[in-house]
């Protein structure tokens, strides 16, 4: 017998420290309660979703017809759990993956890798926890409990005087004990795998495939918007965990080599790149069609239909993400339960390393792409520019400066702005009134370049005196550029720069790093319409604040300043990219 279930519409913005009345409440809308058929073993009646069965009115109109509000508040089983532990009196640990910078004294600040108390759960967005003496808010998103719950607190980790790790303590643990810990952990790796191959599941059969039946609400492009190359990704993950429970020693799990398995994929595991490259621009697109109320019923019938847990399309999406950055963090643990004697020992090591590697690969890769939109604004800002765009060969400025460049037959010395792309050397010049204004007047492909370091003294090629000199010699046609700079520190950056240009070209050819020609297209079309615009535009992050909104609700009103790329090492070098450029005047308009 169908039965109505009431679904969540719009939840309400509670501060934890505020009760629940009137003036403690942020009200973001009310939506009217809605009701799915649903029959009793819990999946959804197929006829409310069927094409045939009425017009798409019909087929929302009981979605229409009620009250109330979407995406339940509640936590799910794993919050259920960790209450009840803690109602129990039992102690819950938590570690952090990020760091949580936060200058609210109800918040609770700490350091990726420090070991959290939690002591209220209740809340599934920001969780009480304590750190020695400070307790305070923190974002739940930000921590993941610990596999051994067993360990003493001290012993995470454990010093001595000196500042290291007193080794006696931490394993002059039985060796049952540490087994044990090593069986936890392989065990969590295992179950973590099962249930993300789930998820991935969920997503290509509960979404993708309902979405592609709509051809009347979604694109083919906006379908690989929204989902990026997660069907390839899950592809991937099946094989991936196929080969971790060959690999799985059931009777002594703490016997497993698992560490082989993850040396395997590490290059498989690159495609993670497009996806968390794609991320901001599915969260965009999310965002703007869930602004309709038909997208958001359709995405929850395909939820209900799939029988999935009370998780939003873009928790789901999140999940590849997440997952990338955890396999560090998982094998940073099963090393340190891994006796050096251990034949996965030395797999383990390797892998540890292969997968940070791949976490720093996606971070560097994402940070490229960011850069390709400032690369196209440069240009469009290039008056009288001639021939192909930059970014046709380029996505990396390397350096910029100012040189005198000395050219043949009268060996005549102009000076000009130099930009280095990988690839190419960009030649401006200056406006002789309006020194903020650069035009474009030629450029010199450095793949067929060698560079030459110049003696001061006199150049017999160019017949002239020269200082702080070096050329470029094209090897094809045997071509000579001159160039001078005003000091030999200047000098001596050019000539690393033009060094570290060619590592670049070879470490993307090594990669296979590359852009897309929708990427360029697009970057290009954005920085056209921002120059007609007449004014600069102004920097924000919509996608950081969109993914902060959805994921913590004014639960403290401060945002916490969290990275989602800051994938195995929360703290990522910065892009010089405005640092090379930013003395220029052009970005000074």
């Amino acid at each position: 017998i169908a039965s109505p279930v009431a679904l969540d519409i719009l939840p309400l913005k509670l501060h934890p420290f505020s009760q629940s009345t009137p003036t403690g409440l942020d009200c973001v809308g009310w939506k009217r309660r809605i009701s799915v058929p649903v029959i009793a073993d819990g999946a959804l009646d197929k006829t409310a979703l069927t094409d045939d069965v009425g017009s798409e009115e019909d087929l929302y109109e009981d979605f229409r017809s009620s009250n109330h509000r979407y995406g339940h508040p509640g936590g799910g089983g794993e919050q259920l759990a960790i209450n009840e532990l803690i109602s129990d009196g039992s102690v819950v640990y938590a570690e952090a993956l990020w760091d949580h910078v936060t200058m609210d004294d109800q918040e609770l600040g700490f350091k990726a890798g420090d070991v959290i108390e939690v002591m209220d759960a209740t809340n599934k967005e920001w969780w009480w926890g304590r750190i020695l003496d400070s307790e305070g808010w923190f974002p739940a998103s930000f921590v993941r409990l610990r596999v051994n719950q067993d360990e003493p607190m001290e012993d995470y980790p454990l010093k001595v005087e000196g500042g290291k790790e007193d080794d006696s303590r931490r394993f002059g643990m039985g060796q049952t004990t540490k087994d044990q810990m090593r069986t936890n952990v392989i065990n969590e790796i295992i179950s973590t795998e099962r249930d993300y191959i789930k998820h991935l599941k969920d997503i290509c059969e509960g979404y993708i495939k309902q979405c592609r039946k709509r051809a009347d609400m979604f694109t083919e492009e906006q379908l690989k918007t929204i989902f990026g190359n997660i069907e390839d990704i899950y592809r991937c993950q099946k094989k991936f965990v196929k080969a971790l429970e060959k690999k799985f020693n059931k009777d002594h799990p703490h016997l497993s080599e698992v560490g082989s398995c993850f040396l395997e994929y590490q290059t498989e595991f690159q495609i993670y790149s497009e996806y968390c490259n794609n991320h901001p621009n599915a969260c965009m697109e999310l965002s703007r069609l869930t602004k309709v109320n038909k997208y958001v019923y359709f995405f929850e019938a395909c939820r209900l239909l799939q029988k999935m847990i009370d998780i939003s399309l873009d928790g789901f999406l999140l999940t590849p993400v997440q997952k990338i950055c955890k396999y560090p963090l998982q094998l940073a643990e099963l090393l340190k339960y891994t006796n050096p004697q251990h034949r996965d020992f030395k797999d383990v090591e390797a892998a540890l390393n292969a997968m940070k590697n791949v976490a720093r690969l996606i971070n560097e890769r994402k940070r490229r792409l960011e850069n390709i939109d400032k690369i196209a604004q440069w240009q469009s800002s290039i008056e009288d520019w001639e021939g192909e765009d930059v970014l046709v060969r380029s996505s990396e400025l390397i350096y910029s400066g100012e040189l005198a460049k000395i050219s043949h037959p009268q060996a005549k010395s102009q000076q000009r702005m130099f930009f280095l792309f990988d690839h190419q050397l960009v030649c401006c010049k200056k406006d002789l009134l309006r020194r903020d204004i650069l035009y474009y007047k030629s450029r010199i492909n450095m793949d067929d370049m060698e560079i030459l370091d110049v003696e001061d003294g006199k150049d017999k090629d160019f017949n002239i005196s020269v200082k702080n000199a070096f050329k470029l010699h094209c090897r094809d046609t045997e071509e000579v550029h001159l160039f001078c700079a005003k000091k030999p520190e200047q000098k001596q950056r050019w000539l690393k720069a033009f060094e570290n240009e060619r590592r670049q070209v070879q470490l993307d050819q090594e990669t296979g790093f590359s852009i897309t020609e929708v990427q360029k297209k697009q970057a290009m079309l954005n920085a056209s319409k921002q120059h007609h615009a007449g004014k600069p535009k102004a920097v924000t992050r919509p996608y950081y604040d969109f993914l902060m909104r959805q994921k913590h609700p004014t639960l403290p009103t401060t945002l916490p300043q969290q990275q989602v790329f800051m994938l195995a090492e929360p703290k990522r070098k910065p892009s010089n990219f405005w640092q090379n450029i930013s003395r220029l005047t052009p970005f000074r308009k």
